[in-house]
């Protein structure tokens, strides 16, 4: 089996569809969730117990299936969102936002959880509403933390994309591995098997260092 460049190039933009669509969806739903789950905490600025247990079950539950098992569990709703359960790259987005659901909503919790207790209490004071303190508090001073957790949100979802492999869905890992199939005699000397390898690994160091240094440049401003 021979690999194009042009196909190569088409992996790479299924990966990158399949990582950031996901994940844009993930934070689209898991923010308000993460938001929800540290207001209504024991120690948030709206406690509510019984909501609290109810959505962290709900979180802890998505949390414990294991990613291959939500692409079987969701074959039928991606069927019935894109026509299609397999073949094509945006069939894995659906079961990526529900894996990577679970860990967004509880990794923005713990970020607002870090919000020193006494600037909410000085707001609070200074008469804030609820919808005050989460906007111009517990927001602001976890953008530096949250964008830490994109990024390794992203990572993380560009890990799972290799559960595409088992739907024909495309992208960098599954090709690897697919390619390795088809040369199991000789792909370690293949110049392509390496190529997509490095790729995946750039994308991955890309993805991390411009989330630590968007992350740093924000500290800063806060300190200045």
């Amino acid at each position: 089996m021979q690999v194009s460049f042009s196909e190569i190039f088409k992996m790479i933009l299924e990966t990158l569809g399949m990582t950031f669509i996901s994940c844009g969806l993930a934070y689209l739903l898991g923010l308000p969730m993460g938001i929800l789950l540290n207001v209504t905490s024991k120690k948030g600025i709206m406690p509510c117990k019984w909501l609290n247990t109810i959505l962290s079950l709900i979180i802890n539950i998505l949390r414990s299936i294991p990613c291959l098992i939500i692409v079987v569990l969701l074959m039928q709703t991606v069927r019935g969102v894109f026509g299609r359960a397999t073949g094509e790259w945006y069939t894995i987005i659906i079961p990526l936002l529900v894996t990577s659901f679970g860990f967004v909503s509880r990794m923005v919790e713990q970020s607002l959880a870090e919000v020193d207790n006494g600037k909410i209490e000085a707001i609070e004071s200074l008469g804030a509403t609820k919808f005050q303190i989460i906007t111009k508090v517990l927001l602001p001073e976890t953008r530096a933390s949250l964008i830490s957790g994109l990024a390794v949100t992203l990572v993380s979802i560009l890990g799972y994309t290799s559960f595409a492999y088992n739907i024909g869905a495309g992208g960098l890992i599954a090709g690897i591995w697919t390619f390795y199939s088809k040369n199991t005699g000789d792909y370690l000397s293949e110049p392509f098997f390496w190529i997509m390898i490095i790729i995946v690994i750039l994308i991955v160091q890309g993805i991390q260092e411009l989330g630590l240094l968007i992350s740093k440049k924000i500290d800063k401003r806060r300190i200045l």
